[in-house]
């Protein structure tokens, strides 16, 4: 996996520092050490991936007087910065990643500025839907840069091979279609799901209970999975189900959501990840040095209950940290880094000589239009409609400043119910009991 679509097995690494910074009063009001110069300076960007091609950024500097230096760390260590130099109320960069699952708590300890201090993030909130995913105390604290969400994958040819059709549009009819690809032998283990103990674990029943018609968390941080016939507690026995009906590959107890794409999906041991990540299609299963079927793997709108759900998005966000030396330049990178145009270019829209390594998805619609009209995007066409239509934030009111803690909760159960070690009914509550004590 790249650095933007990412395996999220990583979350938790440097939580403890975030969780701890909760406490110590860190926070905070506006910082007064930034300048609002904007010209003839230099900013460090610190993110996990690689940076635009140099000649992009040579032409934002000739065009602003503003010069990027470019910090490249592998994103469980930048947490762990970001967290240090905020709590320290030292330096660290200019401008530095905002992950979705971090908004609650960077939001609680006052980290980095508001977004609508420097841009009209009214006027861009039409435009880039996973927006609201990087809102917290009504003040938006990070702008997406990738359109990450999670997407349901098929096998058309292994689908077909059993006699399928009519693609599914409701899990019913999903898993009766995966009961027959494995009665009819064309996979013994048609479904990926991920059930080692790690975060891609939580994203998938995040995915799943959307899926089964409801939500995770309501806006006080409660649990609205615990009662048996609920979505979410639905979605879990569902997963757990699956690997028990032999729908899921045994080994799967200890494989990772990036795992199970790159060795499972994308060699055709299995037939459909309810739970994938977008732009797989064209950056992974369509890949010849790294699939084994390309041309045969394509988006599903995810089934629901009665037709198709919605898709959970997991992006990653750009913020000013509150020590920034130079806000007002970052906020005009920000701007740049994000634009519609730069987005399609560093997706290949202009060719290669203006690609971002790793960058599949504008976050922008009209990024991602450009970048379908010039036939530059598998599925193109889907995954814009997906993003426009589809993608919802997993936490409507923004995720809880206590989520690394939640979310260890939800996968280590989870893996505990599909190793048989607790009953799934137990594993719910075990999770609910966590949510009501940390939303208390």
């Amino acid at each position: 996996m790249t650095s933007f679509l990412r395996s999220r097995t990583l979350l938790l690494t440097g939580a403890a520092v975030l969780v701890g910074a909760l406490t110590t009063g860190c926070g905070g009001g506006k910082s007064s050490s930034g300048s609002d110069q904007t010209t003839g300076v230099t900013i460090t960007v610190a993110l996990a991936t690689e940076p635009p091609p140099k000649a992009s950024l040579d032409a934002f500097t000739q065009s602003t007087g503003i010069t990027v230096k470019w910090t490249n760390t592998d994103w469980d260590s930048l947490q762990t910065k970001i967290a240090a130099a905020a709590t320290a109320k030292t330096y660290f960069a200019d401008a530095t990643n905002v992950d979705w699952s971090r908004v609650g708590q960077l939001g609680k300890l006052n980290w980095f500025h508001p977004m609508d201090e420097y841009l009209d993030t009214k006027a861009l909130a039409g435009e880039m839907p996973q927006l609201p995913a990087f809102t917290s105390n009504g003040h938006v604290i990070g702008i997406p840069y990738d359109a990450s969400f999670l997407v349901t994958t098929v096998n058309k040819k292994l689908f077909t091979k059993a006699g399928i059709t009519t693609m599914p549009t409701t899990i019913e009819q999903y898993t009766a279609d995966l009961k027959q690809i494995k009665a009819k032998g064309v996979a013994q283990y048609p479904l990926n799901i991920p059930f080692a103990a790690a975060e891609g674990l939580s994203t998938y029943w995040y995915q799943t209970t959307a899926a089964f018609g409801g939500t995770i968390l309501d806006g006080a941080g409660k649990p609205q999975f615990a009662t048996p016939g609920s979505p979410g507690y639905r979605a879990a026995e569902w997963m757990v189900d699956a690997l028990k009906q032999g729908l899921v590959p045994p080994g799967n107890i200890n494989v990772a959501d990036s795992q199970g794409q790159q060795t499972l999906m994308a060699k055709g041991v299995v037939a459909s990840t309810f739970a994938d990540y977008s732009g797989n299609v064209g950056s992974l299963y369509s890949v010849p040095a790294s699939s084994t079927v390309v041309g045969d793997v394509t988006y599903l709108a995810t089934p629901g209950v009665s037709g198709p759900g919605p898709n959970m998005s997991n992006p990653d966000g750009i913020g000013i940290p509150r020590q920034a030396k130079y806000p007002a330049a970052a906020a005009k990178f920000i701007d740049w880094f994000t634009s519609a145009k730069n987005q399609a270019e560093f997706a290949g829209a202009a060719g290669p000589d203006k690609v971002m390594p790793g960058y599949f998805l504008p976050s922008r619609l009209a990024g991602m239009t450009e970048l379908t009209q010039k036939g530059k995007l598998i599925g193109g066409q889907q995954l814009g409609d997906l993003l426009k239509n589809s993608a919802k934030p997993v936490f409507p009111e923004g995720a809880p400043s206590w989520y690394p803690e939640f979310s260890k909760a939800v996968y280590t159960n989870l893996h505990a119910a599909a190793t048989g070690s607790v009953s799934t009914a137990d594993a719910v509550k075990a999770i609910a009991a966590t949510a009501d004590k940390l939303s208390s």
